[in-house]
Order: C-alpha cells, then sequence, then structure tokens
C-alpha cells in the first residue's frame, strides 16, 4: 500500500491510522467516517479484487489540500469525510465540499496515475439542479445522482441533497 501512503503525502493529506481494507459495496454505501485502523496494525498488505484499500484522513489536512489546489482559500470546504483509496491497483481521491463562491455542494473525484493527478469526476449540486462534467469512462466508477449512474460527460440533471461516488 505504499502507492497510497505516497498519494497522500504528495497531496498534503494526512491519514488517521493505518491503511484498512473493506469490501468495495461497503466502502462505498457509507457516507460516514470510516473505522480508523490500530496503527498498530500496520497497513494492509492483501487486497481482495472486492475489496478496497482505503485511509482515513484528517478533515483538517483536506481543507489544505483543497485551498492550495484551487488557490481561493475558503471557497470549498469539506461537507462530508473524503474517501481515499484504491481499487484493483488504481489511486482515488474523492471530496466532498460546499462551494462558497457559487453557494452549491461540490463532489470531485480525482484519479492518480504516474503523470499525476487528473479530476475525473465535478459535480456541483443544490436542491434545485445538479450540474456535472464526468470522465469515468474506462474506470469501474460511476457517480450516482437521485439513483441515476452517470458515468461521462457534460450535463444538467434534477436537483440532488447528495451526491455518491458509487461502483459502475
Amino acid at each position: 500500500m505504499s502507492k497510497l501512503r505516497n498519494i497522500l503525502l504528495g497531496a498534503g493529506v494526512a491519514a488517521v491510522g493505518a491503511i484498512g481494507t473493506k469490501k468495495a459495496v461497503d466502502y462505498f454505501r457509507n457516507r460516514d467516517k470510516e473505522e480508523v485502523v490500530d496503527e498498530s496494525q500496520g497497513d494492509a498488505e492483501n487486497v481482495a479484487s472486492d475489496e478496497v484499500a482505503y485511509a482515513t484522513v484528517e478533515p483538517g489536512s483536506v481543507q489544505d489540500f483543497l485551498d492550495k489546489s484551487f488557490g481561493n482559500p475558503g471557497r470549498y470546504v469539506p461537507t462530508r469525510p473524503p474517501k481515499v483509496f484504491e481499487y484493483q491497483g488504481e489511486q482515488y481521491m474523492v471530496i466532498w465540499a460546499k462551494d462558497n463562491e457559487k453557494d452549491k455542494n461540490q463532489m470531485m473525484a480525482f484519479k492518480y496515475t504516474d503523470a499525476g493527478r487528473k479530476m475525473v469526476a465535478s459535480v456541483g449540486y443544490t436542491g434545485d439542479a445538479t450540474d456535472y462534467n464526468l470522465n469515468l469512462d474506462g474506470t469501474d466508477f460511476a457517480v450516482e445522482v437521485n439513483g441515476e449512474k452517470l458515468v461521462s460527460g457534460q450535463g444538467e440533471t434534477s436537483g440532488a441533497n447528495e451526491v455518491d461516488f458509487v461502483l459502475a
């Protein structure tokens, strides 16, 4: 799991505890903070094909990441625990935040490759409208809005109170 640790370090996001594993379907259903894996257990080494390796992160470090990444301190403020995980050899970070400039919620998903970090999903949502820009083709993921799974394209759909990053 050194690759997942390296991503955390490179993003300046602090992990709490060790890298854990969980069934992927359960991990993506959970909107709350993941259980912290005791550091004395060490990072997970073996991950089944239907599991994710995940890190529980320090919420304050995500704020620092957002401020540095978007150059406008305080514009995005996390609203939900982020997901930093590895699934079938691919590493991702998903952040839910309030966009104070546009007064809407935002979900941003990043995929990490040897070439660097790439935003693969950006979804802005309010109770009235949801706008999205998705590039999840070729991944195992989709964005779920009101029970509908979206994978690619730009557009707008009905409003939503929650948007989830899920298995396609």
